[in-house]
């Protein structure tokens, strides 16, 4: 969306929001404030906000949830909940903050743990490295280059009490630094980008319709660029091995360097390797040459670090805790307003429970995940910034896909950007599973893949924007999904997809519906210089309907893989049709699927390899290519009602202002408008940027 057009959004959502928030702000004064702090105590009385006269705050919000539940064993909550307001500072978490069902607020008191307003209050996972010294041994000078002798810097980490120093190629799992809030990288050649396989050695070849590889896991490299790394012994590579959309970290086991041969340790790739993938090499001291880099000897636990500024002025951290906050059975609480950081593993995790509300937060600088959500009903994220994870930003899992019971859970407003720092693939900014849950209003970018991802039934993908995913790898969804008929009742309506162009821009798809995934509705949304925009691989039953193509290359896909290359996926479900009258564990055709997905009832008598079912309608296309319908798909597509060859008269196609005129073509052929002005971040109330006092919700959770 064009700034204009982002500053009417917001400016008409602001006053939905601003009135939603008077209302809430009226019901919602809590019954009894605790208060936190970093000078407090924990034997204090926790009901002053600053040191007086012998008493004050508490020193940990464990010890604020303690009192929460003396008081709820004693008397209850007081009407209107428990406010635990923590003040500024930064606080060390060593194990995680653990709630359980014991720390549940109600639906009419809720308990919620929130920053003081406007003070910025940081839970860290980490240990601060203020220990640092130049390097000044002589061997460990002779493997650096001399262009950074007297820039590198060393810290024990033993001598911290730092003894878990974690694993090297491992998201979770790693051990990492950050210097003044921006995560560091392991060191690495070359400093930016990939190299290429000059060739492999064939041992063990692999040849997968035609794209011929070998799993000896010997590479050929050019250059004598690892003629250096002969004292490195705990060297590994990166790579996108056989396919564009499989990354792995695979140590070095040897370098022959007469034949220019680089072998990697078992276990190798699963897919294998193959001439021209790409691959980097990273953990060497040797490799230490530029400003944001280190290392770490695991052996004599000494931390090596070039810094990006002066190091006595800066702030070091690495990542110890593996979470943050835990909740299991937890419902009706609030978590609002802090910065959680430098975790080795996720921001916060919630298991089971109710009305979970996580508002206004900032994750940052994890090693895997922001959120985790498995299980419960109507648990929300709402107005967080998410960002330089690991893995992934937000995952919300719940509902019975058996029963089709919808969990109701929600992620809005949020703002995930640059994140898959470790694990490059498959790591969705957003990603919805189970039943019944929502994204909306979301803005998602700069991913090496894909920006959200889902599997399951009914569930709603709204109002989001997402660009610049998928950058580090072909053949991705910005939005997928795949492989599964019973998967059904999906919702990806008016949504914002621009430039979005893959790997050294060979193609990436906007949204993916793959291998045989049916029944998604794709419906008003607007696809801008994205390849291959709407993709239905081989699927039945989807509706591509009024929809803007806008410079894509094609805008539409749908293809008949089933009955061709991909028929061993079907094979597979039609065999435990016959025997066990399932699809992927499901009553394919017995109620509630019967009733709620009739097509799929009949899927067995209906051709079910083909892709039947698919409706391509009132969509308008300018410019790129319209047509990517394969020959053997293209007498199961139904096409009505798309405008390809007139003006659509947008209002100012220049500046992406993609609405279109009263005089527009596409009205006459049944084109409903598009809310563009609703889409995206809602720049009001919610926002983790905002003051915390605003986060309250937009609009209702999901029914």
């Amino acid at each position: 969306m064009n700034n204009a057009v982002m500053r009417i959004a917001s400016l008409l959502v602001f006053g939905v929001a601003a009135a939603l928030f008077a209302g809430s702000a009226a019901q919602a004064k809590p019954g009894k404030v605790i208060y936190v702090a970093t000078n407090g105590n924990d034997a204090w009385s926790g009901t002053i906000p600053k040191p007086r006269d012998g008493d004050g705050p508490f020193a940990t919000m464990q010890r604020a949830r303690d009192e929460i539940r003396k008081m709820k064993q004693a008397n209850g909550l007081p009407v209107g909940g428990v406010e635990v307001q923590v003040r500024g500072g930064r606080y060390v978490l060593p194990e995680a903050i653990q709630f359980t069902a014991d720390d549940s607020g109600t639906s009419e008191a809720r308990v919620t743990y929130r920053a003081a307003p406007g003070e910025e209050v940081r839970l860290s996972g980490g240990c601060l490295v203020d220990t640092f010294q130049p390097v000044t041994d002589a061997a460990i000078l002779a493997r650096l280059d001399e262009s950074v002798h007297g820039k590198v810097y060393q810290a024990d980490l033993k001598a911290l009490g730092i003894a878990d120093l974690g694993q090297v190629a491992v998201a979770g799992k790693r051990l990492e630094l950050s210097f003044n809030d921006q995560p560091m990288h392991v060191s690495r050649w070359p400093n930016e980008g990939f190299v290429r396989i000059v060739d492999v050695v064939a041992e063990t070849p692999v040849d997968v319709r035609g794209t011929k590889g070998d799993r000896s896991g010997k590479i050929v490299y050019e250059g004598d660029r690892p003629n250096g790394w002969a004292a490195e012994d705990d060297l590994w590579l990166h790579g996108y091995w056989f396919w564009d959309w499989a990354e792995q970290r695979m140590k070095v086991d040897a370098i022959d360097r007469e034949r220019k041969v680089i072998s990697l340790a078992p276990p190798h790739h699963g897919y294998g390797y193959r001439k021209n993938q790409w691959y980097y090499a990273f953990n060497a001291l040797c490799e230490v040459d530029e400003p944001g880099e280190w290392y770490l000897d695991r052996a004599t636990a000494m931390l090596y670090f070039y810094p990006p500024g002066p190091i006595a002025q800066g702030r070091a951290e690495v990542s110890v805790t593996p979470t943050l906050i835990t909740m299991k059975d937890v419902s009706h609480v609030t978590v609002r307003g802090f910065i959680l950081e430098a975790a080795r593993n996720h921001g916060t995790t919630i298991h089971g429970g109710e009305g979970i509300r996580l508002e206004a937060c900032t994750f940052r600088n994890l090693g895997e995940w922001a959120v985790q959500v498995s299980g419960g009903v109507r648990h929300g994220v709402i107005g967080c910034d998410v960002t330089q994870t690991g893995a992934g930003g937000i995952a919300l899992n719940g509902g019975d896909r058996k029963t089709l019971t919808p969990a109701g859970h929600f992620a809005e407003n949020n703002h995930v950007y640059n994140f898959s720092r470790v694990t490059r693939v498959y790591q969705p900014g957003i990603t919805l599973h189970g039943v019944g849950n929502r994204a909306a209003h979301n803005l998602i970018h700069d991913a090496p893949h894909m920006a959200m991802g889902f599997g399951g039934n009914d569930h709603v993908i709204e109002l989001n924007e997402i660009h610049s995913v998928c950058y580090e790898s072909n053949d991705a969804g910005a939005i997928y999904t795949g492989r599964n008929w019973t998967m059904r009742g999906n919702v990806i309506r008016h949504n914002y997809l621009h430039h979005i162009s893959g790997f050294r821009n060979r193609g990436c798809v906007g949204v993916y519906l793959d291998d045989m995934f049916s029944s998604a509705d794709i419906v008003g949304n607007v696809f801008y210089k994205v390849t291959r925009a709407a993709m239905v691989g081989g699927g039945r039953d989807c509706r591509i309907e009024n929809n803007v193509f806008v410079d894509c290359t094609p805008a539409v896909h749908v293809d008949a893989r089933a009955l061709g290359w991909a028929h061993g996926h079907a094979d597979m479900w039609l065999k435990e049709a016959e025997e066990k009258g399932t699809l992927s564990g499901i009553a394919f055709d017995a109620p509630p699927y019967s009733e709620r997905y009739p097509a799929l009832a009949a899927i067995l008598q209906n051709e079910p390899k083909a892709p039947a079912g698919n409706v391509i309608a009132r969509n308008i296309c300018q410019g790129g290519r319209w047509d990517g319908i394969h020959t053997a798909a293209r007498p199961y597509v139904k096409l009505t009602d798309n405008l390809l060859d007139a003006d659509p008269c947008f209002v100012d196609a220049e500046k992406q202002d993609f609405r279109l005129r009263d005089d527009s073509p596409a009205w006459a052929l049944g084109f409903q408008a598009i809310p563009i002005d609703k889409i995206g971040l809602v720049d009001a109330p919610c926002r983790a940027t905002w003051p915390v006092e605003h986060a309250v919700r937009p609009s209702d959770a999901p029914k």
